[in-house]
Protein backbone atom coordinates (compact mmCIF):
# COMPACT_ATOMS: atom_id res chain seq x y z
CA UNK A 1 0.00 0.00 0.00
CA UNK A 2 2.96 2.57 0.54
CA UNK A 3 4.71 1.43 -2.21
CA UNK A 4 1.58 2.24 -4.49
CA UNK A 5 1.09 5.21 -2.75
CA UNK A 6 4.77 6.63 -2.85
CA UNK A 7 4.40 5.66 -6.99
CA UNK A 8 1.55 7.96 -7.10
CA UNK A 9 2.63 10.86 -5.69
CA UNK A 10 5.92 10.50 -7.66
CA UNK A 11 3.74 10.34 -10.43
CA UNK A 12 2.17 13.28 -10.00
CA UNK A 13 5.37 15.16 -8.95
CA UNK A 14 6.52 14.31 -11.82
CA UNK A 15 3.55 15.45 -13.84
CA UNK A 16 3.96 18.57 -12.24
CA UNK A 17 7.43 19.34 -12.85
CA UNK A 18 6.70 18.51 -16.84
CA UNK A 19 3.84 20.97 -16.92
CA UNK A 20 5.88 23.33 -15.10
CA UNK A 21 8.80 22.43 -17.69
CA UNK A 22 6.62 23.11 -21.01
CA UNK A 23 4.94 26.17 -19.48
CA UNK A 24 7.20 28.58 -21.53
CA UNK A 25 6.58 26.47 -24.76
CA UNK A 26 2.89 26.45 -24.19
CA UNK A 27 3.06 30.57 -23.66
CA UNK A 28 4.89 30.99 -26.83
CA UNK A 29 2.85 28.92 -28.61
CA UNK A 30 -0.06 30.92 -27.56
CA UNK A 31 1.31 33.81 -28.81
CA UNK A 32 2.57 33.03 -32.36
CA UNK A 33 -0.17 30.53 -32.95
CA UNK A 34 -3.17 30.74 -30.80
CA UNK A 35 -3.43 34.82 -30.99
CA UNK A 36 -2.94 35.06 -34.54
CA UNK A 37 -5.43 32.44 -35.18
CA UNK A 38 -8.53 33.88 -32.89
CA UNK A 39 -7.62 37.17 -34.40
CA UNK A 40 -7.95 36.01 -37.82
CA UNK A 41 -11.10 34.38 -37.01
CA UNK A 42 -12.41 37.46 -35.35
CA UNK A 43 -11.36 39.62 -38.24
CA UNK A 44 -13.15 37.06 -40.98
CA UNK A 45 -16.41 38.44 -38.90
CA UNK A 46 -16.27 42.29 -39.84
CA UNK A 47 -15.93 44.22 -42.47
CA UNK A 48 -13.26 47.02 -42.53
CA UNK A 49 -13.81 50.51 -44.04
CA UNK A 50 -16.59 53.22 -44.02
CA UNK A 51 -20.30 52.34 -44.63
CA UNK A 52 -24.15 54.08 -44.82
CA UNK A 53 -26.62 53.54 -42.01
CA UNK A 54 -30.26 53.68 -42.34
CA UNK A 55 -30.48 57.13 -41.81
CA UNK A 56 -27.47 57.99 -44.42
CA UNK A 57 -25.01 59.20 -42.15
CA UNK A 58 -21.61 57.78 -42.93
CA UNK A 59 -20.15 55.06 -40.14
CA UNK A 60 -16.36 54.64 -40.16
CA UNK A 61 -14.38 51.89 -38.41
CA UNK A 62 -15.64 48.03 -38.82
CA UNK A 63 -18.34 46.87 -38.82
CA UNK A 64 -19.44 43.41 -37.49
CA UNK A 65 -21.42 40.87 -40.79
CA UNK A 66 -21.22 37.92 -38.88
CA UNK A 67 -20.63 35.05 -41.59
CA UNK A 68 -21.69 37.46 -44.58
CA UNK A 69 -17.65 37.11 -45.49
CA UNK A 70 -18.05 33.55 -45.44
CA UNK A 71 -21.26 33.49 -47.10
CA UNK A 72 -19.97 36.24 -49.99
CA UNK A 73 -17.02 33.83 -51.19
CA UNK A 74 -19.07 30.34 -51.91
CA UNK A 75 -22.18 32.52 -53.22
CA UNK A 76 -21.30 36.29 -53.82
CA UNK A 77 -19.75 37.97 -56.88
CA UNK A 78 -16.37 36.24 -55.20
CA UNK A 79 -17.43 32.67 -55.54
CA UNK A 80 -15.81 32.45 -59.05
CA UNK A 81 -12.28 33.21 -58.02
CA UNK A 82 -12.22 31.18 -54.62
CA UNK A 83 -13.13 28.03 -56.59
CA UNK A 84 -10.86 28.64 -59.00
CA UNK A 85 -8.43 29.06 -56.39
CA UNK A 86 -9.38 26.20 -54.44
CA UNK A 87 -9.17 24.16 -57.54
CA UNK A 88 -5.62 25.12 -58.57
CA UNK A 89 -4.66 24.88 -54.78
CA UNK A 90 -6.00 21.37 -54.62
CA UNK A 91 -4.71 20.66 -58.55
CA UNK A 92 -1.09 21.41 -57.42
CA UNK A 93 -1.05 19.59 -54.59
CA UNK A 94 -2.22 16.35 -55.43
CA UNK A 95 -0.49 16.44 -59.27
CA UNK A 96 2.88 17.64 -57.85
CA UNK A 97 3.43 15.53 -54.26
CA UNK A 98 2.05 12.17 -56.62
CA UNK A 99 4.64 12.56 -58.85
CA UNK A 100 6.98 13.84 -56.02
CA UNK A 101 6.81 10.41 -54.16
CA UNK A 102 7.35 8.99 -57.11
CA UNK A 103 10.88 10.74 -57.77
CA UNK A 104 11.50 10.83 -54.05
CA UNK A 105 11.53 6.65 -53.68
CA UNK A 106 13.44 6.59 -56.46
CA UNK A 107 16.72 9.04 -55.10
CA UNK A 108 15.86 7.34 -52.18
CA UNK A 109 16.90 4.54 -53.42
CA UNK A 110 19.25 5.41 -55.53
CA UNK A 111 21.18 7.49 -52.48
CA UNK A 112 21.04 4.16 -50.14
CA UNK A 113 22.54 2.04 -52.53
CA UNK A 114 26.69 1.36 -51.42
CA UNK A 115 28.01 3.27 -54.49
CA UNK A 116 31.38 4.48 -54.44
CA UNK A 117 30.43 8.53 -54.76
CA UNK A 118 27.27 8.10 -52.25
CA UNK A 119 28.35 10.74 -50.01
CA UNK A 120 28.76 13.46 -53.17
CA UNK A 121 25.25 12.00 -54.81
CA UNK A 122 23.52 12.42 -51.73
CA UNK A 123 24.47 16.04 -51.49
CA UNK A 124 23.93 16.80 -55.01
CA UNK A 125 20.68 15.50 -54.64
CA UNK A 126 19.97 17.23 -51.48
CA UNK A 127 21.00 20.61 -53.23
CA UNK A 128 17.06 21.33 -54.89
CA UNK A 129 15.83 21.48 -51.11
CA UNK A 130 18.43 23.49 -49.52
CA UNK A 131 17.83 26.54 -52.22
CA UNK A 132 15.03 28.82 -50.71
CA UNK A 133 11.71 28.39 -52.53
CA UNK A 134 12.24 32.60 -53.97
CA UNK A 135 15.15 31.59 -55.28
CA UNK A 136 14.80 28.81 -57.30
CA UNK A 137 11.64 30.53 -58.70
CA UNK A 138 13.45 33.59 -59.82
CA UNK A 139 16.15 30.49 -61.29
CA UNK A 140 13.16 28.48 -62.89
CA UNK A 141 11.39 32.08 -64.37
CA UNK A 142 14.88 32.37 -66.14
CA UNK A 143 14.61 29.19 -67.43
CA UNK A 144 10.87 29.69 -68.80
CA UNK A 145 11.85 32.70 -70.17
CA UNK A 146 10.58 33.39 -73.99
CA UNK A 147 14.01 32.87 -74.85
CA UNK A 148 15.28 30.55 -71.79
CA UNK A 149 16.78 27.05 -71.86
CA UNK A 150 13.32 25.38 -71.54
CA UNK A 151 12.13 26.72 -75.24
CA UNK A 152 15.43 26.05 -76.50
CA UNK A 153 15.26 22.41 -75.48
CA UNK A 154 11.99 21.70 -76.97
CA UNK A 155 12.62 24.05 -79.92
CA UNK A 156 9.41 25.94 -79.64
CA UNK A 157 8.39 29.28 -78.43
CA UNK A 158 6.25 29.21 -75.32
CA UNK A 159 5.58 31.80 -72.81
CA UNK A 160 5.50 29.56 -69.75
CA UNK A 161 4.81 32.69 -67.56
CA UNK A 162 1.69 33.38 -69.04
CA UNK A 163 -2.07 32.15 -68.33
CA UNK A 164 -2.78 28.93 -69.73
CA UNK A 165 -1.82 25.15 -68.54
CA UNK A 166 1.88 26.21 -69.46
CA UNK A 167 2.00 28.13 -66.57
CA UNK A 168 0.45 25.29 -64.36
CA UNK A 169 2.58 23.11 -65.48
CA UNK A 170 5.70 25.34 -64.94
CA UNK A 171 4.88 25.57 -61.45
CA UNK A 172 4.70 21.70 -60.85
CA UNK A 173 8.30 21.18 -62.46
CA UNK A 174 10.04 23.71 -60.54
CA UNK A 175 7.76 22.25 -57.55
CA UNK A 176 8.63 19.15 -57.79
CA UNK A 177 12.74 19.70 -58.61
CA UNK A 178 12.27 22.23 -55.50
CA UNK A 179 10.68 19.38 -52.82
CA UNK A 180 11.04 16.30 -54.46
CA UNK A 181 14.53 15.67 -52.30
CA UNK A 182 12.37 15.96 -49.58
CA UNK A 183 10.79 12.78 -49.66
CA UNK A 184 13.69 11.59 -50.51
CA UNK A 185 15.63 12.52 -47.25
CA UNK A 186 13.05 11.21 -45.51
CA UNK A 187 12.38 7.72 -47.33
CA UNK A 188 16.41 7.30 -47.13
CA UNK A 189 16.12 7.53 -43.10
CA UNK A 190 13.26 4.40 -43.38
CA UNK A 191 15.49 2.47 -46.05
CA UNK A 192 18.41 2.49 -43.28
CA UNK A 193 16.47 1.27 -40.27
CA UNK A 194 15.61 -1.76 -42.71
CA UNK A 195 17.65 -5.03 -41.23
CA UNK A 196 19.69 -6.12 -44.14
CA UNK A 197 18.96 -10.00 -43.14
CA UNK A 198 15.56 -9.27 -44.35
CA UNK A 199 17.36 -8.80 -48.20
CA UNK A 200 19.33 -11.48 -47.46
CA UNK A 201 16.48 -14.05 -46.78
CA UNK A 202 14.22 -12.90 -49.85
CA UNK A 203 17.49 -13.48 -51.90
CA UNK A 204 17.62 -16.85 -50.30
CA UNK A 205 14.34 -17.65 -51.13
CA UNK A 206 14.79 -16.37 -55.06
CA UNK A 207 12.60 -13.25 -54.51
CA UNK A 208 13.52 -10.78 -57.59
CA UNK A 209 14.44 -7.00 -56.68
CA UNK A 210 10.94 -5.89 -57.59
CA UNK A 211 9.25 -8.45 -55.24
CA UNK A 212 11.72 -7.33 -52.83
CA UNK A 213 10.64 -3.78 -52.77
CA UNK A 214 6.82 -4.50 -53.00
CA UNK A 215 6.93 -6.98 -50.37
CA UNK A 216 9.75 -5.81 -48.21
CA UNK A 217 10.94 -2.50 -48.75
CA UNK A 218 7.52 0.05 -49.43
CA UNK A 219 5.95 -1.99 -46.60
CA UNK A 220 8.76 -1.40 -43.92
CA UNK A 221 9.15 2.65 -45.28
CA UNK A 222 5.01 2.91 -45.36
CA UNK A 223 5.43 4.83 -42.18
CA UNK A 224 8.20 7.20 -42.77
CA UNK A 225 6.65 7.56 -46.45
CA UNK A 226 3.17 8.52 -44.71
CA UNK A 227 4.69 10.99 -42.82
CA UNK A 228 6.42 12.71 -45.53
CA UNK A 229 3.10 12.58 -47.65
CA UNK A 230 1.28 14.18 -45.07
CA UNK A 231 4.29 17.03 -44.59
CA UNK A 232 4.31 17.66 -48.20
CA UNK A 233 0.59 17.99 -48.75
CA UNK A 234 0.27 20.57 -45.90
CA UNK A 235 3.36 22.59 -47.53
CA UNK A 236 1.25 22.29 -50.79
CA UNK A 237 -2.13 23.54 -49.71
CA UNK A 238 -0.24 26.89 -48.58
CA UNK A 239 1.65 27.16 -51.86
CA UNK A 240 2.13 31.29 -52.48
CA UNK A 241 5.41 32.38 -52.93
CA UNK A 242 6.81 29.84 -55.95
CA UNK A 243 3.64 30.68 -58.51
CA UNK A 244 3.52 34.29 -57.12
CA UNK A 245 7.20 35.00 -58.28
CA UNK A 246 7.55 31.97 -61.27
CA UNK A 247 4.66 33.22 -62.83
CA UNK A 248 3.56 36.57 -61.02
CA UNK A 249 0.20 38.12 -59.15
CA UNK A 250 -3.46 37.71 -60.28
CA UNK A 251 -2.78 34.84 -62.92
CA UNK A 252 -5.90 32.88 -62.92
CA UNK A 253 -4.06 29.80 -63.85
CA UNK A 254 -1.80 29.77 -60.70
CA UNK A 255 -3.73 31.63 -58.24
CA UNK A 256 -4.02 29.71 -55.18
CA UNK A 257 -6.25 30.21 -51.60
CA UNK A 258 -3.19 31.89 -50.33
CA UNK A 259 -2.50 34.01 -53.06
CA UNK A 260 -6.12 35.09 -53.13
CA UNK A 261 -6.28 36.10 -49.47
CA UNK A 262 -2.81 38.29 -49.89
CA UNK A 263 -4.46 40.20 -52.77
CA UNK A 264 -7.75 40.55 -50.95
CA UNK A 265 -5.49 42.11 -47.93
CA UNK A 266 -3.56 44.32 -50.22
CA UNK A 267 -6.48 45.87 -51.22
CA UNK A 268 -7.05 46.20 -47.84
CA UNK A 269 -10.18 44.23 -47.50
CA UNK A 270 -9.16 42.04 -44.26
CA UNK A 271 -12.37 40.93 -43.58
CA UNK A 272 -12.49 38.31 -46.99
CA UNK A 273 -8.70 38.39 -46.47
CA UNK A 274 -9.19 36.25 -43.06
CA UNK A 275 -12.40 34.17 -44.26
CA UNK A 276 -10.17 33.09 -47.04
CA UNK A 277 -7.46 32.04 -44.61
CA UNK A 278 -9.97 30.50 -42.06
CA UNK A 279 -11.26 28.30 -44.56
CA UNK A 280 -7.71 27.15 -45.67
CA UNK A 281 -6.74 26.69 -41.95
CA UNK A 282 -9.99 24.43 -41.59
CA UNK A 283 -9.14 22.52 -45.32
CA UNK A 284 -5.48 21.62 -43.96
CA UNK A 285 -6.79 20.78 -40.72
CA UNK A 286 -9.18 18.57 -42.56
CA UNK A 287 -6.56 16.85 -44.72
CA UNK A 288 -4.32 16.17 -41.69
CA UNK A 289 -7.08 14.23 -39.52
CA UNK A 290 -7.70 11.68 -42.54
CA UNK A 291 -4.07 11.25 -43.10
CA UNK A 292 -3.49 10.89 -39.04
CA UNK A 293 -6.99 8.89 -38.56
CA UNK A 294 -7.32 7.22 -41.48
CA UNK A 295 -4.00 6.38 -43.24
CA UNK A 296 -2.27 6.28 -39.62
CA UNK A 297 0.39 8.59 -40.31
CA UNK A 298 2.53 8.57 -36.98
CA UNK A 299 3.33 12.20 -36.26
CA UNK A 300 4.78 12.00 -32.57
CA UNK A 301 5.76 8.67 -32.39
CA UNK A 302 2.59 7.27 -30.79
CA UNK A 303 2.73 4.12 -32.73
CA UNK A 304 6.32 3.29 -31.83
CA UNK A 305 5.59 3.81 -27.88
CA UNK A 306 2.32 2.32 -28.35
CA UNK A 307 4.86 -0.76 -29.58
CA UNK A 308 7.50 -0.73 -27.06
CA UNK A 309 5.05 -0.89 -24.35
CA UNK A 310 3.33 -4.01 -25.90
CA UNK A 311 6.49 -5.83 -26.30
CA UNK A 312 7.95 -4.88 -22.28
CA UNK A 313 3.95 -6.48 -20.96
CA UNK A 314 4.65 -9.35 -23.38
CA UNK A 315 8.49 -9.92 -21.62
CA UNK A 316 7.11 -9.67 -18.16
CA UNK A 317 4.12 -11.69 -18.41
CA UNK A 318 6.11 -15.12 -18.26
CA UNK A 319 8.36 -13.79 -15.35
CA UNK A 320 5.10 -12.77 -13.31
CA UNK A 321 3.49 -16.93 -14.47
CA UNK A 322 6.97 -18.57 -13.21
CA UNK A 323 6.82 -16.41 -9.65
CA UNK A 324 2.79 -17.44 -8.94
CA UNK A 325 3.02 -21.12 -9.83
CA UNK A 326 5.28 -22.56 -7.45
CA UNK A 327 3.24 -20.53 -4.82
Amino acid sequence: MTTALGRSRAARDAGRLAALLLSPTFVVLGLVVGYPLVAALRESLYQAGQTVDADGFVVPGDQFVGVNNYTGVFNGPAAADFWNAFGNTTFFTVATVSVEVVIGVAMALVMHQALRWRGLVRASILVPWAIPTAVSAILWRWIFQADGVANAIIGNQVLWTTEGWHAKFAVMIADTWKTAPFIGLLVLAGLQVIPKDVYEAARVDGASPARQFWSITLPLVRPVLVVAVLFRVLDSLRMFDLPFVLIGSDKKSVETLTMLAFKEASNLRFGPAAAYATILFVYVAVVALVFVKVLGADVIGEARDRTKQQRARRTRRPVVAREVVPA
